[in-house]
């Protein structure tokens, strides 16, 4: 075990390192910061939170949370989602005064299914830089607790929230689950189950889902399961319905017309349903994509039923 004593001179070197460092001024620094464990937050990351002259956050009650725990005491700005514009405003006006401004959303990375790509997009706009500071993602957490992907077959996609009602979310999961690839997304926990039906009639009973929940904290779980399942788990256990979400869906191992068919024409076929005749999407798709009209005609066919149930 290592010396306290030890750790707390390593822990020295290397601040003295990072001060060391080039730290440019106006330049908008983004910073990803834990996902629910404290200590998750970069020696890096750290650093710049303290360097900068303000920090545009989220929720600053939630980000002043985590500063004290750090010891940082910058000043806190809103940049939340329904004042970005006026927040991308007021930090390309800081950087041309010369100053730093730090970037975080409540948790994970900033501008990644999270309120801040506004700014970001804003701020290059101006001419300015934009320094990432890398850090806890539940996407890639998720994805190295489930063991989905491999270094043969690394593919996955990253989807975000699912839609709130049934009818979208339904259409919104026929497209990204026929995706040749896992699919990750977010879901809050009080419309799980309801995401998890639909997704059981979209995708089928058999189709694997991985459920991971809270991750990094205390209670943690990554549960691997057929999705046809996934309900009766939830029901287990009280706790299993609380907490923040990753779903990931496998990537489909039925042997099924959709594995002769790229998922642009999955895409295309799903869009033209909504719009006209199966025939007629079959004659569309098969002259858009080149793909056989009557493969096309039977994949309709099936993802048609499958939707209705």
């Amino acid at each position: 075990m290592t010396d306290f004593s030890a750790s707390q001179g390593a822990w020295k070197r290397l601040t003295e390192r990072m001060g060391a460092q080039n730290w440019p001024a106006s330049s908008l620094y983004v910073v990803a910061t834990p996902i629910g464990n404290l200590g998750d937050l970069s020696l890096r990351a750290c650093e710049t939170l303290a360097r900068c002259d303000v920090i545009a956050a989220e929720d600053t009650r939630a980000s002043r949370s985590l500063l004290d725990a750090w010891g940082i005491a910058t000043p806190l700005m809103a940049a939340h989602r329904h004042n970005e514009a006026s927040a991308a405003q007021s930090i390309v006006e800081r950087l041309a005064r010369g100053e730093r401004v730090a970037l975080v959303s409540d948790a994970g990375a900033p501008a990644v299914s999270d309120p801040g790509a506004r700014i970001v997009r804003a701020v290059r706009e101006a001419g300015y830089g934009v320094v990432a500071i890398p850090g806890a993602s539940a996407v890639i957490t998720a994805l190295m607790a489930s063991g989905v992907t491999s270094d043969e077959n690394p593919a996955f996609v990253f989807a975000g929230f699912m839609p709130a009602k049934a009818a979208a979310r339904q259409k919104w999961l026929r497209r990204w689950c026929a995706l040749p690839a896992p699919v990750v997304m977010f879901e809050s926990p009080h419309r799980l189950a309801a995401a998890i039906r639909d997704l059981v009639l979209v995708c089928g009973p058999e189709r694997r889902l991985t459920l991971a929940r809270e991750l990094t904290k205390r209670f943690e779980q990554v549960h691997t399961l057929p999705a046809g399942d996934a309900a009766a788990w939830l029901d287990m256990d009280a706790h299993h319905g609380q907490g923040e979400f990753v779903l990931i869906v496998h990537e489909s191992e039925a042997d099924d017309p959709d594995d002769d068919v790229d998922s642009a024409a999955l895409v295309l076929l799903d869009a033209l349903l909504e719009s006209v005749s199966l025939r007629d999407a079959a004659r569309i798709a098969a002259k858009v994509t080149g793909q056989p009209r009557d493969a096309l005609y039977a994949l309709a066919l099936a993802r048609q039923k499958s939707a209705l149930g």
